[in-house]
């Protein structure tokens, strides 16, 4: 006589119901779109606005590429190093307020620096990319080392030499 083992049968639909779970998740991860999960844009501790960079976009399709430069692509010369450094400065050296937005100084040793809200100096480095500035603000750094990315020319022991010393700061105690 034939006889049904009613526990294979439950056994048989367990394996079943486990396999179709287990595969559910595998499925439902491949259909998410990459726009609606995607991180935030990264946060750039060197620059000096403590701002957000643009996230990069997906590349353009062929038709929407444009050839040449615009205007504004055009007139933007790149400050690296001294002239970087002689940019920033200079952009905060009238502020009334402490930190990286505030006040910048000009040391007797030829480097910048800030301070914080306790009073201690933090030096300013430039980014490693450079600063990108307008063409027209950038010609007064033309003579410096990082003009448009020049190796050559003047740095900010020059700047100090001509300037009269009550207008420097003392150089902070590390």
């Amino acid at each position: 006589m034939n006889t049904i083992y009613p526990k294979r049968r439950k056994l048989g639909s367990m394996a079943w119901l486990l396999s179709v779970l287990l595969i559910v998740p595998f499925f439902s991860a491949c259909g998410n779109s990459p726009q609606s999960n995607a991180p935030p844009p990264p946060v750039d501790d060197t620059r000096a606005d403590g701002r957000t960079q643009n996230a990069p976009a997906s590349a353009p399709s062929p038709q929407a590429k444009k050839k040449g430069l615009s205007t504004g692509q055009k007139v933007v010369i790149t400050l690296a190093g001294a002239a970087a450094l002689y940019y920033l400065y200079n952009q905060h050296k009238n502020k009334q307020e402490q930190g990286p937005e505030g006040k910048y100084y000009l040391s007797k040793n030829g480097r910048i620096y800030y301070r914080d809200a306790q009073g201690r100096p933090h030096w300013v480095t430039p980014p490693p990319e450079g600063i990108k500035v307008p063409a027209d603000q950038a010609q007064q750094y033309r003579d410096f080392q990082g003009y448009n990315n020049s190796s050559t020319g003047r740095d900010l022991n020059d700047v100090v030499r001509n300037v009269p010393p009550n207008q420097l700061a003392p150089v902070p105690a590390q």
